[in-house]
């Protein structure tokens, strides 16, 4: 139970306290949550709205024709004097302004900010502000999406994305998984948007439009496991238990949404007790997510024992909330027209994916070196004379 549902202790006079009493005030304070989330969204969008129509203004008025270059840095001026408690004036932000209009303002980026705003609207109904709410003079040209994500992220967002598309997928995640600045730097650097989503899969096939769609993005192609030291002829079980011990790595690597449930997960089937390598549950999805481990190239026989694992998960845990469990094949290489003609025939949700860079230790990595082995004599010289006396 939580602080919003949770009946407040404190007793008035006159009063009966029943289920139906009980029952409205937990509708109160989740109204009241929702008004409070909503209000923050909005300042933020009424912020960002700003930002965006003095950007419009610059470009629109062609301010540096009409009033010469230093018009912007005057500008600054005049409103820094005008506002001098307000730090967002500078001569460099307003350009970031100007930039950011520039950046979005296209037909073709309306209509993508649009139907991303659409779809955040049906997971978070209570996040969009529509643009009438606005009520300032250019709401119509403001993709009210935008105002689900920080000022600064956008900045970074505009400045190191090379597309639209790729801006649009990091402002996508930042606000789906609730991304610091730094998780974003982040993801931009390791090149997220390259590699996200580009599992070989049957998920078109095999899911409904919207949960195929995110089943995908989910997933990546290649997974960079250079977070993890093992031996040079390593197993599975010690690329298993590398990735359990180093999990918060493995999770980011994975993406956001992923919560781990655990390694050598235990199915009891008929008489049998099988093992699934590692399982974990996809919140954003609501599914479990089985994940096979393999450290030698994809074989059509993986894809048979995954679709045994998946069937399994969907019978002995899955819910009657959740949506079907998808399987996830990371194996150290794979060809593609294998893995399509293995997956023929098969009707769970599965993808495959590599992993590479994985650090390994040699065995001469682990002897001691020379001046270990010296004082590891010392030692041994002065417990034997100890014992002599």
């Amino acid at each position: 139970m939580t602080d919003i549902d949770r009946p407040h202790i404190v007793r008035a006079k006159d009063v009966r306290i029943d289920s139906d009493y009980a029952a409205w005030l937990s509708e109160i304070k989740h109204r009241y949550h929702s008004a409070q989330i909503k209000a923050a969204v909005k300042v933020n969008t009424e912020k960002l709205f700003f930002n965006w129509s003095l950007g419009r203004d610059l470009v629109i008025r062609k301010a540096e024709d009409k009033w010469g270059d230093g018009v912007v840095e005057q500008l600054s001026l005049d409103l820094q004097g005008a506002f001098p408690n307000d730090k967002g004036f500078s001569s460099r932000n307003l350009w970031n302004m100007k930039q950011w209009y520039m950046f979005f303002s296209s037909n073709s980026a309306i209509t993508k900010l649009h139907q991303l705003g659409a779809e955040i609207q049906q997971l978070h109904n209570h996040l969009i502000t529509k643009p009438h709410q606005l009520g300032a003079e250019f709401s119509s040209d403001f993709p009210s999406v935008l105002g689900l994500v920080p000022w600064r992220h956008q900045i970074n967002i505009i400045s190191k994305c090379k597309s639209l598309d790729e801006a649009i997928f990091y402002l996508k995640e930042s606000i789906l998984g609730g991304w610091s600045r730094q998780t974003l730097d982040n993801s931009i650097k390791a090149n997220l948007y390259k590699t996200h989503g580009n599992a070989i899969s049957n998920f078109s096939h095999h899911l409904p439009e919207t949960q195929s769609r995110m089943a995908q993005e989910i997933t990546k192609d290649n997974y960079d496991f250079g977070f993890i030291t093992v031996p040079v002829d390593y197993k599975e079980e010690q690329l298993e238990a590398a990735l359990e011990q180093n999990i918060t790595r493995f999770l980011l690597e994975l993406g956001t949404g992923f919560s781990f449930v655990g390694r050598q997960k235990e199915l009891i089937v008929g008489r049998h007790t099988r093992k699934i390598d590692m399982l974990f549950y996809h919140i954003r999805l609501k599914a479990y997510v089985v994940v096979e481990l393999k450290v030698r190239p994809f074989d059509p026989e993986f894809a048979g024992k995954l679709n045994y694992y998946v069937n399994a998960v969907d019978e002995l845990l899955k819910g009657p909330d959740d949506n079907p469990t998808i399987g996830l094949l990371i194996c150290s290489d794979k060809d593609e027209t294998e893995v399509r003609w293995a997956f023929k025939g098969i009707q769970t949700p599965m993808g495959v994916a590599s992993y590479d860079n994985v650090q390994v230790t040699t065995a001469s990595d682990l002897l001691p070196s020379a001046e270990e082995l010296q004082a590891r004599v010392r030692m041994m010289e002065e417990e034997l004379n100890k014992s002599r006396k």
